[in-house]
């Protein structure tokens, strides 16, 4: 059995997927690595199977395709990465230090963005905090197999799938806050402006807290 499965959820992502695959081959080439493609239109599924890695086909959505990850993975411990995020150098290290102690169960990574901008980086600063509003899929959440079957998984949403994930696990233990940072892509936030989608998210999220349908926030959200 493998200490780590890392799953990536990912759709139409050629262009980063060969090199998030890379990185994580670097920081640990033992650890179990395993797309989960939600409907890809491009190359991201074959250049995946072409480095020589398990591709879970799903349908598409977030919370559908970690937990299809999810079913096929033999590690001891889950990591969910997304396609467009870089773990740090020493994450690996950091897990098997925390996860000696039983009593840990989840955790996220700090944030950080590929791109320097002071209100980038003023975001990030409130990723170190837990609560409903600063902890999110992207910083890469990583949980005990068996506690991750305990809460029954993702919920099938193909938005917020992270935050309902999170609030179940936080009744239930601390969420643990990793002292290293995930690099994420800045790439909506450059497409649409800092501050546009920035009041996006906020707009959402309020919505999702007002019990709109995931899968009506997420048409909003890829539109």
């Amino acid at each position: 059995m493998k200490a780590f499965s890392v799953i990536i959820p990912a759709c139409n992502e050629q262009e980063r997927i060969e090199n998030t695959i890379s990185s994580l081959r670097r920081l640990h080439p033992d650890a179990e690595i395993i797309l989960s493609d939600g409907e890809s239109t491009d190359e991201t599924a074959q250049r995946a199977g072409r480095m020589s890695i398990p591709v879970v086909l799903s349908k598409r959505g977030r919370g559908i395709q970690c937990n299809a990850g999810a079913r096929n993975a033999s590690g001891e411990i889950l990591l969910f990465l997304h396609a467009d995020s870089l773990l740090p150098a020493n994450a690996f290290p950091i897990l098997e230090e925390y996860f000696r102690n039983p009593r840990v169960q989840i955790g996220t990574f700090r944030l950080q963005f590929d791109r320097s901008h002071w209100l980038l980086r003023a975001y990030a600063i409130f990723t170190r905090f837990d609560s409903l509003f600063t902890r999110y899929g992207d910083q890469c959440i990583v949980v005990r197999k068996s506690f991750f079957h305990a809460l029954g998984g993702f919920p099938d949403w193909p938005l917020f799938e992270d935050v309902h994930f999170l609030r179940t696990a936080r009744r239930r233990t601390k969420i643990v806050s990793f002292p290293a940072a995930v690099t994420t892509s800045a790439r909506r936030f450059e497409r649409l402006g800092i501050l546009r989608t920035q009041w996006i998210n906020i707009c959402l999220f309020a919505r999702f807290l007002l019990k709109t349908p995931p899968e009506e926030l997420a048409k909003i959200y890829d539109g």
